[in-house]
């Protein structure tokens, strides 16, 4: 806490203009004594705190039954074997690349990263039938049998379509424009939708699984048993009635009956008796300003909302307090990872702050005009 106030006093910065704080929900974050919001809160009370959004959807995306979480789990091991030695990882791209498949190698996952566990997946799928083919040649007799299961396969095919979705969701919830609450918001509803209108297709008298097209193509086929296809839908649609669970747990929908929310997503259609008196009057009249109507069509929420603060005080006020706090960490991620790439092992004395600076900026170098300023060294 104390650099981040000396960071505030050296820049000018005030604790009164804060608006929100943002944090992975760790306990020295959110410690009720001397955890960083408390002693935030200490400085500014009205400061608003949320949990990152994205860090609450690779949570909510852990979900799992336990028969799922046990072919997941032999799916890691399998690909742990493939991947065990450097002999191995050899071998396996040396029959890869005699049987002219795309890729050569799969992929391991790691929990800390949001979409390695779908790509995994993805790519075990993808080169399945080499995978069976080394598994046989190592004689791997147990693991074989367990992969090239029917039941397993069909499985497999329903992870890879269901994480390839919640990978998709993650992506929308990242973004170097980090996107405000409604946004936010609409991509997490959307999704919940999803979740509800698959599981009536896979539960209709015809199921239709067009919404997994790699299980649906393994469904189609004739070398599968009736009763394993079966066992993998009852699978699927358990694991769907989970996760739906889940999202409604982690993300209950506190914005339809709020409204600020209705407010700041659109000022034009809102009930004014709904707001406190002392921002009636303000709503009344932006409600009905032609002018600003017609702009609003033509610009992002948050570059409206900030030309009309200096007309609409109050209103714009209580607005920007709910579309500038950041809802995810995703920059501070991106930052991470920028100083892992930067300061390496062999690097690990370099004064990182000019080429950190240099990698977040959005600004493209001009590199052409930086050469001309610079002197030439001719060869001798």
């Amino acid at each position: 806490m104390k650099t981040v106030s000396d960071f505030f006093e050296e820049n000018g910065l005030s604790w009164e203009k804060l608006v929100g704080v943002c944090t992975d929900g760790a306990s020295a974050m959110l410690g009720s004594r001397s955890g960083f919001v408390t002693l935030v809160k200490e400085k500014n009370p009205a400061v608003t705190t949320t949990h990152c959004v994205i860090h609450i959807q690779a949570l909510a995306a852990k979900t799992l039954p336990d028969d799922l979480r046990d072919l997941l789990n032999l799916a890691i091991k399998v690909v742990d074997f493939v991947k065990s030695s450097a002999l191995n990882t050899r071998l396996f791209a040396a029959l890869s690349a005699d049987l002219g498949v795309d890729h050569k190698i799969v992929l391991f996952h790691m929990e800390i990263r949001w979409l390695s566990k779908g790509n995994m997946l993805l790519r075990l799928f993808e080169l399945k039938d080499e995978v069976e083919i080394f598994l046989k040649q190592q004689k791997k007799e147990e693991l074989y049998h367990a992969f090239t299961d029917q039941t397993f396969q069909l499985s497999l095919a329903y992870l890879v379509d269901i994480f390839e979705c919640l990978n998709n969701l993650n992506l929308k919830l990242q973004g170097n424009n980090a996107a405000n609450i409604i946004a936010h918001h609409d991509a997490i509803k959307v999704f919940m939708e999803k979740i509800k209108l698959w599981k009536r297709q896979t539960q209709a008298q015809m199921s239709s699984f067009s919404s997994f097209p790699t299980f649906s193509s393994l469904t189609e086929n004739e070398g599968f048993q009736e009763l394993c296809k079966e066992d993998a839908k009852n699978k699927s649609v358990f694991h769907l009635d989970c996760l739906a669970d889940k999202f409604i747990r982690y993300f209950p929908d506190n914005f339809s009956g709020n409204p600020f929310h209705k407010l700041a997503h659109n000022p034009f259609n809102v009930d004014v008796d709904s707001l406190p008196e002392v921002l009636q009057v303000q709503a009344l009249r932006m409600k009905y300003d032609s002018s600003a109507k017609d702009i609003f069509e033509n610009l992002h929420l948050e570059e409206f909302w900030m030309k009309y603060f200096p007309i609409y005080l109050k209103v714009g006020e209580e607005v920007l307090r709910i579309l500038l706090p950041f809802l995810s960490m995703y920059l501070c991620e991106k930052s991470f990872s920028s100083l892992v790439i930067i300061k390496t092992k062999q690097r690990n004395e370099l004064d990182v702050e000019n080429n950190l600076c240099c990698a977040l900026s959005s600004f493209k170098p001009r590199i052409s005009q930086l050469v001309k300023k610079m002197q030439h060294h001719p060869s001798h």
